[in-house]
């Protein structure tokens, strides 16, 4: 991402989307945004859909990721909850609120997608539109994955919708031939600065 963004990476406050099928590495990708930040003495902030903080912390441990060191710290703070135990309203008020006590300049949701039981749902986009306008407003530089289909088109890869709602949209693929498979990653947009085609 740093070769394939010559300006410097995003700006602050941007909204940023990473969606790809399983197994892509986008809760990888999330994790370096997260560490990234912690480095540099950013207060981060993790929304977690699929596991547990502790899950986390190893899973991401096996590739050279420390976590750990970072929520020891107080900078980093990961909130896991299932998306069963309450609608789409209820977790973003309670985004709102951990945001408002932790007072973070980054924030990951990993992935947005679990949290959508019905895509056609009228009051998801607002909804959504309401999280990330929060997140500006802020100032807060927030990532979000979304989980898509193997095998959908590039146009149908943000399945909940809220690629227009984002400033950059990174979607991560995996190729394979010959029987080998091999990670791909393509800025489809990034509004306002230099981004790779390639």
């Amino acid at each position: 991402l740093d070769e394939m963004m010559p300006g410097g990476g995003f700006y602050k406050g941007s909204s940023i989307l990473v969606s790809g099928s399983a197994g892509t590495g986008k809760s990888s990708v999330g994790a370096l945004f997260l560490e990234a930040a912690c480095r540099k003495g950013q207060r981060a902030m993790m929304f977690a859909y699929e596991e547990s903080a502790s899950q986390i912390i190893r899973n991401m441990r096996s590739i050279g990721i420390d976590l750990r060191s970072h929520v020891d710290s107080g900078l980093l703070r990961i909130h896991s909850s299932r998306p069963t135990l309450g609608g789409l309203e209820q977790h973003l008020v309670t985004m709102h609120e951990l945001v408002e006590a932790h007072k973070p300049e980054v924030v990951l949701v990993d992935p947005i997608s679990n949290l959508m039981d019905d895509l056609g749902d009228p009051e998801l986009k607002p909804m959504l539109l309401r999280l990330v306008d929060h997140m500006k407003v802020s100032g807060i530089t927030a990532m979000f994955t979304s989980l898509t289909s193997v095998g959908s088109t590039l146009l149908e890869n943000s399945e909940v919708g809220i690629s227009s709602l984002m400033d950059t949209w990174i979607v991560l693929r995996n190729v394979e031939h010959n029987g080998e498979r091999n990670r791909i990653l393509v800025i489809l947009k990034s509004r306002g600065m230099q981004h790779s085609n390639q």
